[in-house]
């Protein structure tokens, strides 16, 4: 929920004079991908490259995913407008949602004690 909540303030804050409404939960899922981050940085995930099924560290495939993410997002705020939507995608709300699950993670992940 607070993932969502983020994604939300941070798609809001670069795009405050948008009147096109804000529906989906692409943001908290994005927080689930930087919590997942952070946990599991290293565990091999399955990714299909063209015809090919390839293992890769999750580090490199979120990493991947998230730069993807905000260079969509900056190009989205520098657009000139046309008049006509472009795409609908809010991109900020993934990158606010991804932030926000990183740094919940840290803040919030069972520490280990050590005897």
């Amino acid at each position: 929920m607070l993932c969502g909540l983020a994604a939300t303030f941070a798609q809001l804050a670069f795009s405050a004079g948008s009147d096109i409404p804000q529906l989906g939960a692409s943001g908290a899922i994005a927080g689930v991908l930087g919590a997942y981050l952070v946990m599991f940085p290293r565990t091999r995930v399955t990714v299909l490259m063209g015809m090919l099924i390839v293992p890769l560290p999750a580090l490199v495939v979120i990493g991947f995913w998230f730069v993807l993410q905000l260079f969509s997002g900056l190009a989205a705020i520098t657009a000139v407008p046309t008049g006509a939507e472009e795409g609908g995608i809010a991109y900020m709300a993934h990158v606010g949602g991804f932030v926000a699950g990183l740094l919940l993670t840290f803040l919030f992940r069972p520490r280990n004690k050590q005897a």
